[in-house]
């Protein structure tokens, strides 16, 4: 598997953040790939997700967030998160001309994708995957987050653990089905917010990221047109 190349590319006001790009030799696929709320792109769990992905013939463009990229605590606004989401789509495009594109993210990144997506069209996506969509604070039980979703008119994938405080799956359940056919709901048996899963399931959280990383491939190969 080749290194990740890294890149830089700018947001608005003529800031720059950092990506890092992986495309395996015979990629079918580049997934935007957006970090989330107190990670930033380095994190173990996307390092992870990115070479299973690659395994799985799918490129990733993974990048900052302005706030993550100037080791600040607290989120950007929503505005500069959306701008940012759409940044990283047009600079994927450039770094990798000819994949068909996904967009997506963990957590927060999963949020910000869909929400540029409903608010306007995301250049040449095909789809959004989303792991872990942060339905609601932990164990806050709501659904005014996925308020949103009724505009996105692009496929999505939703990913989603059964012990995940973020996405009482009750909720966001109906959420998905109210959706359909443009959704699909793939759950993790015991699968956390992190995707940790218990030994009880019988599996291993390695075999969850290749899991995931199938499961989006082979998602976008059933559903998606290029």
């Amino acid at each position: 598997m080749p290194a990740a190349k890294h890149l830089r590319f700018p947001v608005e006001n003529a800031r720059e953040v950092s990506a890092l790009l992986l495309r395996p030799p015979k990629a079918n696929w580049l997934l935007v790939l957006a970090h989330g709320a107190g990670a930033g792109m380095n994190h173990p769990f996307l390092e992870s997700l990115s070479q299973e992905l690659a395994a799985a013939q799918i490129a990733t463009f993974r990048y900052q967030f302005p706030y993550m990229e100037q080791a600040r605590r607290a989120p950007d606004r929503p505005p500069v998160l959306v701008a940012t989401v759409a940044a990283a789509i047009h600079a994927a495009q450039k770094a990798a001309p000819g994949l068909p594109l996904l967009a997506g993210g963990k957590s927060m990144g999963a949020r910000m994708t869909s929400t540029a997506a409903s608010q306007h069209p995301l250049d040449q996506v095909c789809g959004l995957v989303l792991f872990g969509f942060p339905l609601h604070p932990p164990k806050q039980p709501a659904t005014k987050r996925a308020d949103h979703l009724t505009k996105v008119t692009l496929p999505m994938l939703f990913l989603q653990g059964t012990r995940d405080t973020l996405a009482d799956l009750t909720l966001l359940g109906p959420i998905v089905a109210n959706l359909a056919p443009r959704t699909t709901l793939h759950v993790i048996d015991t699968a956390d917010h992190s995707f940790h899963v218990l030994k009880s399931s019988g599996k291993t959280d390695s075999e969850i990221l290749r899991e995931l990383a199938q499961t989006t491939a082979a998602w976008a190969a059933s559903t998606l047109k290029t």
